[in-house]
């Protein structure tokens, strides 16, 4: 029996979810699982296949891999196994992830809503102890949205939050808000003297050398999963919530929904576990048999595909080189991948990009090229502007853009950093490099309506430093953290934005914020 919280972890983060579920539905979706070793074994081959598991030489030939993979989606309330035939099934969430919704959207509603006891947490193999009633992620975000204890790390997590947090119980809570405390002035010493025995790893023994690392691989994977859904940024080995998703937490943590009853009955618990955020009930009849055809066989291969090219790039419609690429990787006939592409996914499905780009905007210097190609895409693709990658010629922005709609152009510079602030030689250099030498890197004869800056987020000085060169080069400014322009994305269409809307908002001379739209 395991003593201390514990997510299973393939993988240590949740963005290959969407691929890893669209492969398990494609072998054994309305299939028996239970015994099926040689289902087991497809599954794992079809997922080192689309390169989302290492091969290995599997010498045992039991699909324990396959397994492993399958109990992630379970444990996240994406499947089920039907009891009146035993087969798979996919949950509304599952479904909703199938259907093109933003993966981030869906997984952060069953983050926020997993529990133990689960469905998962009792079953064999797994056994989380009795103690702990508990919904992890919710407790983490109420300790980080406290101001006796501001921020978290890996260590205050494994050693502290993860062995001792029990409940949601305001005694509970208060303890664990002194035992960090403690923890911090004292560090191991205030552990007890048999931690090693009542913490053990679930399997072998504990690692001399490293006698922790049971808890800190334990303790990153739940800040990764808090990491994808946008609520957190990392900061000299603390974990912080995002200053912007500070209202949204708060929000949050104001509602306490009941926990999930009836953990030991797997289908029940599993259907009312896995409702997406459209739905509060799901009442889908799910006993009728279905013949799997060619048809269903094609269908499900084009999902497949579609859902690894969306998180490649932002697809904001059916076009006619999306088609192409699918029907290259499927073998489909083009009509056959186009009615279909059309029919299941008419508007896209942007988001789940997004939650590549929102990574992209924390890498620092090394990684920013396909930050600033990503928002060239973002930009064309959703927003409709002629956009171009500018950075590489020197001494220019990362991005230019052009409006012939409304007659104007605009430059974006890209900054992969949590708080990024203009140093004197970036205020000369968006001044004389890049506004002033406009003609040195761009052949359109409008107005330059605005530059603007997009990063992980920005530092206490920022508003005055757009507004210094906005003084002195009469050009509108402004910054976009990752998460408003995530925001921007999600409200263009849904809001009847135009390239109107977007120089009003490009051109508040300061940090452009959630509330301005």
């Amino acid at each position: 029996m395991l003593n201390y919280w514990w997510v299973t972890r393939p993988k240590r983060k949740l963005n290959s979810i969407p691929e890893v579920l669209s492969t398990f539905a494609e072998i054994s979706l309305d299939q028996e699982w239970q015994g099926q070793r040689d289902s087991h074994l497809s599954f794992e081959e079809a997922l080192e296949s689309a390169g989302l598991k290492r091969k290995g030489e599997r010498r045992d030939q039991t699909g324990g891999g396959a397994r492993t993979y399958k109990a992630w989606v379970m444990s996240l309330g994406l499947i089920f196994t039907q009891e009146s035939t035993e087969k798979m099934k996919l949950t509304l969430a599952g479904e909703a992830i199938m259907n093109g919704e933003s993966p981030v959207a869906v997984l952060k509603n069953q983050v926020l809503k997993y529990q133990f006891p689960s469905s998962f947490s009792l079953s064999r193999g797994v056994q989380v102890s009795s103690r702990f009633k508990i919904r992890p992620f919710r407790f983490l975000l109420k300790l980080l949205m406290d101001d006796r204890v501001l921020y978290l790390t890996e260590e205050e997590i494994a050693k502290i939050i993860v062995v001792e947090a029990e409940n949601e119980t305001e005694k509970c809570y208060e303890k664990i808000v002194d035992r960090i405390h403690e923890f911090r002035s004292k560090g191991d010493a205030c552990l007890d003297d048999d931690f090693f025995e009542k913490y053990a790893p679930s399997k072998g023994s504990v690692n001399p050398e490293h006698p922790f690392s049971h808890l800190m691989d334990l303790s990153n994977t739940l800040i990764n999963w808090l990491d994808y859904c946008q609520f957190i940024e990392r900061d000299a080995g603390q974990i912080r919530v995002l200053e912007e998703k500070r209202a949204e937490v708060t929000e949050i943590l104001s509602e306490v929904p009941p926990f999930i009853d009836r953990p030991d009955q797997h289908e029940y618990f599993q259907r009312k576990y896995g409702l997406d955020p459209k739905h509060k009930k799901d009442n889908r009849n799910l006993t009728g048999t279905h013949t799997i055809t060619a048809k269903i066989i094609a269908e499900q291969k084009i999902r497949q595909a579609y859902i690894g090219e969306s998180l490649k790039r932002p697809i904001s419609k059916i076009t006619p080189s999306l088609v192409d690429r699918i029907v290259e990787q499927t073998g489909f006939d083009d009509k056959l991948v186009e009615e279909t592409l059309l029919r299941l996914y008419p508007r896209g499905s942007v988001g789940a990009f997004m939650t590549e780009y929102f990574e992209m905007a924390f890498k620092g210097r090394d990684e920013a090229t396909p930050f600033e190609k990503a928002t060239v895409e973002l930009f064309q693709d959703v927003f409709g502007f002629e956009a171009k990658h500018v950075g590489p010629i020197g001494l220019t922005p990362d991005v230019l853009l052009v409006s012939d709609v409304e007659g104007y152009q605009a430059i974006i510079d890209n900054k992969a950093y949590s708080k990024y602030t203009i140093s004197n030689d970036h205020h000369n250099r968006m001044v004389h490099n890049y506004i002033e030498n406009l003609g040195r890197y761009s052949s359109s004869a409008a107005p330059l309506a605005f530059f603007s800056y997009i990063a992980g987020g920005f530092g206490k000085n920022f508003d005055s430093q757009v507004r210094a060169i906005v003084d002195e080069t009469g050009v509108n400014g402004s910054g976009f953290s990752v998460s408003t322009m995530i925001k921007l994305v999600e409200c263009y269409s849904d809001k009847g934005y135009t390239h109107k809307t977007l120089r009003d908002l490009f051109s508040l001379n300061r940090q452009v914020l959630m509330t301005d739209f």
